[in-house]
């Protein structure tokens, strides 16, 4: 991935989802082609796991979520390793995920951008992405801004 490009990425609204609706419980998925460059989002009540290679995982998954002080959080995974995946290899895709993060949040910030016309407190809205990993040195959630600061670097 490593530059967004905006003319690689394709949004799909799985229905009853909108670009304005729900907003709380919203979920996106966001897949890529190692062969393209391209950049699959997909925005619903649901994730797509269709569209998740279940033998890579190297999707990143987030979902809009009120916080404890009751404030909106784009809460997002990756799933580094289940125990499928040896130290070494779940080292390797843990890199890859921290190096290749700021591309997809890119992605699903600038995807579903109309959203944000609708509900513009979500803009300033922490996001955190939880690495899941049996390994406890790759297992730990890192803050990464807002969705405002993404905007702001793709426009």
């Amino acid at each position: 991935m490593s530059d967004f490009n905006p003319e690689k990425l394709s949004v799909k609204y799985i229905p009853p989802a909108t670009f304005f609706h729900p907003a709380e419980g919203r979920k996106y998925t966001l897949t890529h082609s190692d062969i393209t460059a391209e950049l699959f989002l997909s925005v619903g009540y649901m994730y797509d796991y269709d569209a998740i290679d279940k033998k890579m995982r190297d999707e990143v998954i987030a979902e809009w979520r009120k916080s404890l002080q009751n404030q909106h959080v784009l809460f997002g995974k990756a799933y580094v390793s289940g125990g499928e995946f040896n130290e070494y290899y779940s080292a390797v895709r843990f890199n890859i995920f921290l190096k290749e993060m700021n591309v997809a949040l890119k992605g699903i910030i600038y995807g579903d951008r109309l959203f944000y016309a609708h509900y513009p407190d979500f803009l300033d809205a922490p996001i955190y992405i939880y690495y899941e990993s049996i390994y406890p040195q790759f297992r730990q959630v890192v803050y990464y801004g807002t969705p405002r600061m993404y905007l702001h670097q793709i426009l």
